[in-house]
């Protein structure tokens, strides 16, 4: 086999293959279709410090080459986290990334300072297209300052591996990109959902309840290979890639375009083996290109 390990800040990678959160649950609802061993890590759905309702239903609806959603970060809060979910986690091997949200930025500091007591969770990250309730909804990842504060605030209560997920919702992403490496992110991931909407037009109402949400699947890669690969010349720090990843060769197409590492989403609705699968075919596809270490591989776009 080739040499698969990658790193993302203190974070020892076997493989680049991770999940997208929302999309695997808390990992061990997918253990009886792949081994989770076999991963790099998986990202836990996303976590806030009190627990939340989400959005009422419908909340998902399917669309050409994807898929929309708008359930609201649904979850029991990072105490319930911590205490029911965390101890099953531990039996495997593979990293166990929390995915983290917030209302303010006072929010997320203390959800981070509490997973920061968990030597298991070596690194945790931060979805920052959460609306700011002090600034009138406003997404923090949609501005520049806003990601920042959010960054530096996290970056103090976590002392391991802060990654900051990127919306692509935003004129220049590369702008956030360098403002939440100044304050000290370890790594970004990107794309988070585009914004849209599904009209059904025999009712003549909305599919969601929200009437938007955010689109994912095999639609949206084109525009998040684009900007992984605008990221990835901004930044010094490692970028993770994903939005749209079905098979193998898109997962390349990531890290061609600058990606260390990538997650799967969408595509574990379709097949929860697909994760697996794209491991098997990065290292089949290093052995025919004469490949021997997949950091070899990274930018060379």
């Amino acid at each position: 086999m080739a040499q698969l390990g990658v790193k993302i800040g203190s974070l020892h990678l076997n493989n680049p293959v991770l999940t997208a959160s929302g999309t695997f649950g808390y990992g061990e609802e997918f253990s009886d279709f792949i081994n989770l061993d076999r991963l790099g890590g998986f990202i836990v759905k996303g976590t806030t410090l009190e627990p939340r309702q989400g959005n009422d239903y419908p909340r998902m609806v399917e669309t050409p080459s994807g898929m929309l959603n708008a359930v609201g970060l649904q979850n029991k809060g990072v105490d319930y986290f911590i205490e029911n979910i965390y101890p099953e986690l531990t039996k495997y091997t593979s990293e166990i990334i929390v995915n983290i949200s917030g209302s303010s930025v006072e929010d997320y500091a203390k959800v981070a300072e509490k997973l920061n007591e968990l030597p298991r969770i070596n690194a945790i990250e931060v979805n920052i297209s959460c609306p700011n309730v002090k600034t009138g909804g406003m997404a923090f990842g949609t501005t520049a300052s806003g990601a920042a504060s959010v960054t530096k605030a996290v970056r103090n209560a976590f002392g391991k591996t802060v990654i900051v997920k990127l919306s692509p919702n935003v004129t220049d992403i590369t702008e956030i990109a360098r403002a939440v490496e100044c304050e000290g992110a370890d790594a970004v991931s990107l794309i988070n959902t585009l914004m849209g909407m599904a009209i059904d037009v025999e009712r003549q109402r909305p599919y969601l309840s929200t009437y938007t949400g955010g689109l994912s699947g095999a639609a949206v890669r084109p525009v998040a290979v684009r900007m992984v690969w605008q990221v990835h010349k901004a930044v010094k720090i490692p970028v993770i890639g994903l939005g749209g990843i079905m098979s193998g060769r898109d997962a390349l197409e990531f890290i061609l375009a600058g990606a260390t590492a990538i997650e799967v989403g969408t595509a574990n609705f379709i097949n929860p083996k697909t994760t697996v699968e794209i491991i098997d075919y990065i290292d089949d596809y290093c052995q025919r290109h004469g490949v021997s270490d997949i950091n070899q591989l990274i930018g060379i776009i």
